[in-house]
């Protein structure tokens, strides 16, 4: 591996800036579920029950608008959909603690809807600002910054709502929703990159991209959290089992780095890998991770394998999907694509529960793994007539990437990481 690809990556105009921009715009985005959770429970003194059922509007709202904004942003721009987003995030919360109970859920599942679309817009700029051949670079630092953001995120959430209340701490999301939107809409990055926009604008019809393979993808894509979202489960339930709960933190914290190191080597290499093998691959990795037995230690060197392959299998489905859609219809397929991470992981979280609740931790890993792998199988006719990737012009194309393998692997490891705690 070599570092080469960064440095060439950091010389292309703006990526730095909207890489920096994007990681502080994510982190009060991180924070979210996880302080609506908190204020639920200790704020109006209700049971996990009732917070998980404004977590779930909040997320299914967030899963029918991801591809709306998307939408919204190729027909209208960046900047009237971050407008309208930035908005309604700010008065939910600065108002969402003067609610009721049941309007507090109503209100979550309309903010949802009006998310702002931080995640997919910075890929989407990602893929107009990053010349193909050094995506696998862009999309992997991206990858690594996501993960620091959910690591700091819903700690500082915690942290807030355990020293200042409730209060400030959904005045404090307010102020940095407000702020990322607002820094967003001055940096105004592109969503197509200069050879795109001397095309000529014409409206693409969902046909064109929105095919069986492409619905394949979104498949795979679930699965991939399935199995992340599970693991999570799955590496708590095992450490609880095992009296070893205040070491559950460092356990996770662990288990990230993994996933930090995976897309850092990922993004250096020469050439990518496809989706279908690097998340088949993680799932039969973590099927062996049910072999650790209750001891920690071993089971965080179980896992290391499966590890290194969550920030790789997820960011390759990102750089799939800037492959095969048209650049007028970018927004609102990695809409698409946020809403599969979303499903995924919503999905695991209570089916990954019974299982370790009736059968014990090891057999999520199992049910997990085997989820992945077989999704992968379910996809791979339709991934035959997958499209022909964007082609990479002769003169600044690198020798080793070759049409023939379109997917490419980029970053975003962008995990509901609410479900799995």
């Amino acid at each position: 591996m070599a570092l080469d690809p960064y440095k060439r990556l950091f010389r292309l105009p703006g990526v730095r800036t909207l890489l920096l921009v994007g990681l502080i715009a994510r982190i009060p985005t991180t924070a979210t579920g996880m302080a609506l959770t908190l204020y639920v429970v200790n704020g109006l003194g209700l049971g996990f029950g009732q917070a998980g059922l404004v977590t779930m509007a909040s997320t299914v709202g967030m899963a029918v608008g991801s591809p709306l904004t998307g939408r919204f942003v190729d027909k209208y721009g960046l900047r009237p959909v971050l407008t309208v987003t930035t908005v309604a995030q700010a008065a939910f919360w600065a108002g969402a603690w003067a609610l009721p109970y049941a309007g507090l859920v109503v209100a979550a599942a309309v903010a949802g809807l009006l998310g702002q679309p931080v995640f997919s817009v910075i890929r989407q700029c990602l893929a107009a600002m990053v010349p193909v051949e050094h995506r696998r670079a862009g999309f992997s630092l991206d990858s690594m910054l996501v993960e620091l953001a959910y690591m700091v995120g819903p700690a500082l959430a915690v942290a807030g709502m355990t020293t200042l209340g409730s209060g400030p701490t959904l005045a404090a999301i307010a102020v940095g929703l407000t702020g990322s939107g607002v820094a967003l809409i001055a940096l105004n990055p592109p969503t197509r990159s200069a050879e795109e926009l001397k095309a000529p604008a014409a409206r693409v019809p969902r046909r064109q991209w929105l095919t069986p393979a492409f619905v394949a993808l979104l498949g795979t894509v679930a699965a991939a959290t399935f199995v992340l979202t599970a693991t999570e489960l799955a590496l708590v339930g095992t450490m609880e089992h095992a009296d070893q709960t205040p070491w559950i933190g460092l356990a996770v914290s662990i288990w990230c780095l993994y996933s930090l190191a995976g897309g850092f080597v990922y993004g250096g290499l020469s050439r990518g890998v496809s989706p279908l093998a690097l998340i088949a691959g993680m799932g039969l990795l973590t099927v062996l991770a049910s072999l650790a037995g209750g001891d920690w230690w071993w089971l965080m060197l179980a896992l290391l394998p499966a590890g290194v392959l969550c920030a790789p299998s997820l960011s390759s489905t990102v750089d799939t999907v800037s492959r095969w859609v048209p650049a007028g219809a970018r927004g609102e397929a990695m809409g698409f694509h946020g809403t599969a991470l979303l499903i995924g992981g919503a999905l695991s979280a209570p089916i990954a529960g019974a299982i370790i609740d009736a059968h014990g931790p090891a057999w999520a890993f199992v049910v997990a793994g085997l989820t992945g792998v077989a999704m992968v199988l379910v996809a791979l006719p339709f991934w035959r007539r997958r499209p022909q990737p964007i082609a990479v012009p002769a003169e600044v194309a690198e020798p080793v990437v070759a049409t023939s393998l379109p997917l490419r692997n980029e970053s975003v490891a962008y995990r509901n990481k609410l479900a799995i705690r």
